[in-house]
């Protein structure tokens, strides 16, 4: 899953006249109905993405609920930047290059996490997928409420969300609140693992990644 991603007060993408699904006022909506539990659907660079609190079990159980997907199956942790991300991980010194050299982007950055990252979010797995999405709707809303799951809003075996009028009825009745901010781009993020140099899932910018990883410049 998961636009240049400017989030100042003069031309940061967001309306202020709530003509737009992208605006404030949605976004602080958004953001209230993370704090009380519940799920968002939120645009990123790539397609639309299903959010709550990744750090909260309960929270993320209900994401999985929502998309009949196997607990197995991890989700993403979605943050608001590297700097953010390490507050809830252990990368290396490797894959901390990585991360700053493609996020915000379209890649998701598999790395060790730390206790804060609950075992619901990763299948008890001690690695999880780091994305920082390059949108300025997701990144204001990830400022507002912390780390979010990061999954594609739509039924786990269905294709991925890249405008709100798509979306699943089973996802659209199980939501608090859904952003709009217009069509995506459909592309899927690059998952890789830069300390293993596996990519896991070829999608946006995986020739980039492949010749960073032949070369790293660390």
């Amino acid at each position: 899953m998961t636009d240049d991603a400017d989030t100042g007060t003069e031309d940061d993408g967001l309306a202020a006249d709530g003509n737009t699904g992208g605006d404030r006022e949605s976004i602080r909506r958004a953001a209230d109905a993370i704090a009380s539990g519940g799920l968002v659907v939120y645009p990123t660079e790539t397609v639309y993405g299903l959010g709550a609190d990744a750090l909260d079990p309960s929270a993320v159980e209900r994401v999985f609920e929502t998309k009949g997907r196997d607990r197995d199956d991890p989700l993403s942790l979605g943050v608001t930047s590297v700097d953010a991300a390490l507050g809830h991980t252990r990368p290396t010194t490797l894959a901390t290059a990585f991360m700053r050299a493609f996020l915000p982007g379209p890649v998701t950055v598999v790395v060790e996490r730390d206790p804060s990252v609950p075992d619901a979010l990763t299948g008890g797995r001690d690695r999880v997928g780091v994305r920082v999405p390059d949108h300025s709707v997701a990144r204001t809303l990830l400022e507002e409420t912390g780390p979010l799951t990061a999954t594609s809003a739509n039924v786990s075996g269905n294709g991925s969300v890249t405008r709100v009028a798509a979306l699943d009825d089973r996802v659209h009745d199980r939501v608090a609140a859904v952003i709009d901010g217009g069509e995506t781009s459909g592309a899927e993020s690059t998952v890789v693992d830069p300390e293993k140099g596996e990519i896991h899932r070829r999608g946006a910018m995986a020739g980039a990644v492949e010749a960073w990883l032949a070369d790293p410049p660390v």
